[in-house]
């Protein structure tokens, strides 16, 4: 060690780190730490920590006396930060990037508020995955304040350009669909109240319009709306900002409860087609009688994933748009439809023997004596199992009903929102909150699509995936005599190894 006179100034640089060094043939471990001396960087022997052999670590002490420091969490962390390495998340999120990771791995694995966060942060690796020495509630919230403060529409411009090279992605077109949230409170001015889709009622709520890639079902970007904006009014808004984002079939798919003679008629003028569901109307039912009985035939079968349906198409104007009407039969659908209204009716009729009201939408199949009106039961039953579909595309019949029944991705991308990354009750009640909370979720919902992606060859899910990384955990051993700290992974299993493989082989590595 440097013998150092008192007039010396040290300056200790970094942290301690573990330094390789060879000697007669054997590589030994040293803890050292970088210092400066008299304005020259040298590096200080701290103490001797053991060595290597066949690429594996030896502590200087027995294994006996090496004591168990703690375990952290590290392989779904490992997995998460590979994917948001890969496509640019840390260099695009700014100032406060590993915090914002940090919340977003959270909402993938083990969602906690912000109170909670330290907590979960401190039984998990993410210190040594992100360099990240703490994780305080105030950087949490600035960097919540932070998002706000960003362009976030170019920001998922940018993850989606990286994604669109590193995954190869070709964005034929896109699948886009909207669904809304809920909040406890009144404080926040975005929410409004309307109609909620899982039918809360007296929540105020916002809407969350997503694009995802049509066949993968790749985020490409979210948008939020208030709650009182109608579903079909937001696509116009939406299809502004697809054209930047390089989608190169203009093809739009939508539910449809998007679905409107104003939005198809704005996407022709734009250059976009479109392939969407349309709502049934005593127009419609009146000109598709004739193809209704003719309907269930071996010709007309499709095949979309484990569903059989029977479609017919025929010419179709909607608003000033021509192009087809696509009638489509499921017969274990209607079967569905048919068994839930006779439940609801024999619940209708045993109110009705009760003196006690009904809901009204069941009230026309009673006559005013209580009698039931079968004739009106076969009436509504001639539509159960049928959904309509209108594209002024030039695609196949059977490619426009697995591309409209596939749209799934969206909805799986919305489940992942709403379950997995807990987006809702949003508890964030100041404006820029609701949406840096929004944005966080988005994120985790777009490395759960990417890692989805990445194993899909091996036939789990993203999910599924993460679970079975779970069993990874770093383990950190102190050595009493020396007080130096080594920490290794546990043994990868062999599914495991397939994982971390599917994801990047470079993780293996580091496993």
């Amino acid at each position: 060690m440097l013998a150092l006179s008192l007039h010396v100034v040290i300056n200790i640089l970094t942290m301690s780190f573990i330094r390789k060094y060879k000697k007669n043939g054997q590589i030994y471990l040293a803890e050292v730490e970088s210092i400066r001396v008299n304005g020259k960087v040298v590096q200080r022997f701290i103490r001797y920590v053991g060595r290597q052999a066949n690429g594996k670590t030896i502590l200087s002490c027995s294994i006996s006396e090496a004591r168990i420091e703690s375990v952290k969490l590290s392989g779904p962390l490992m997995a998460l930060h590979s994917i948001a390495s890969e496509i640019g998340l840390p260099s695009l999120l700014g100032e406060y990037s590993n915090e914002i990771l940090a919340m977003t791995y959270a909402h993938c694995l083990d969602y906690k508020s912000l109170n909670n966060m330290k907590t979960w942060f401190q039984r998990t690796d993410l210190n040594h995955i992100l360099n990240l020495n703490d994780l305080t509630e105030k950087r949490l919230v600035n960097a919540l304040d932070s998002i706000e403060q960003a362009d976030q529409m170019q920001i998922q411009k940018n993850i989606f350009d990286t994604v669109k090279k590193k995954l190869k992605v070709a964005p034929k077109g896109v699948v886009y669909d909207v669904t809304n949230t809920y909040f406890h409170g009144r404080s926040c001015p975005i929410a409004k109240f309307g109609h909620d889709k899982e039918k809360r009622k007296g929540y105020p709520l916002i809407q969350i319009g997503l694009a995802v890639t049509r066949g993968r079902g790749i985020p490409i970007f979210h948008k939020t709306f208030p709650g009182n904006v109608h579903d079909s009014r937001t696509f116009s808004d939406v299809s502004t900002e697809l054209s930047r984002f390089g989608i190169s079939e203009r093809v739009a798919v939508m539910d449809r409860g998007i679905t409107s003679c104003e939005n198809t008629d704005y996407l022709r003028k734009n250059d976009w087609k479109v392939i969407c569901g349309l709502k049934m109307s005593e127009t419609i039912e009146a000109s598709i009688s004739n193809v209704l009985t003719d309907l269930v035939r071996v010709r007309n079968r499709v095949h979309v994933n484990q569903s059989k349906f029977y479609c017919r198409e025929i010419k179709f104007t909607h608003g000033f748009s021509h192009g087809r009407l696509i009638i489509c039969f499921n017969r274990k659908r209607a079967q569905l439809q048919e068994e839930s209204r006779f439940d609801e009716i024999e619940a209708a009729q045993m109110r009705l023997t009760l003196n006690k009201t009904i809901k009204p939408e069941l009230v026309k199949y009673f006559g005013k004596d209580g009698r039931l009106l079968n004739i009106r039961l076969e009436e509504i039953a001639k539509t159960d199992g049928i959904s309509l579909i209108f594209t002024n595309t030039r695609i196949p019949l059977e490619d426009v009903v697995k591309g409209y029944f596939d749209k799934d991705v969206v909805e799986k991308s919305f489940q992942a929102l709403k379950g997995v990354v807990n987006l809702r009750p949003v508890r964030h009640w100041l404006y820029n909150r609701v949406e840096a909370h929004v944005f966080i979720c988005y994120l985790a919902c777009l490395l759960l699509s990417v890692l989805k992606d990445k194993v899909r060859r091996l036939d789990i899910s993203a999910i599924a995936a993460l679970q079975d990384l779970d069993g990874l955990y770093r383990v950190c051993l102190l050595d009493p005599k020396s007080g130096s700290k080594l920490g290794r992974l546990v043994a990868l299993t062999k599914h495991q190894e397939k994982i971390l493989g599917a994801i990047n082989k470079k993780l293996l590595k580091v496993a």
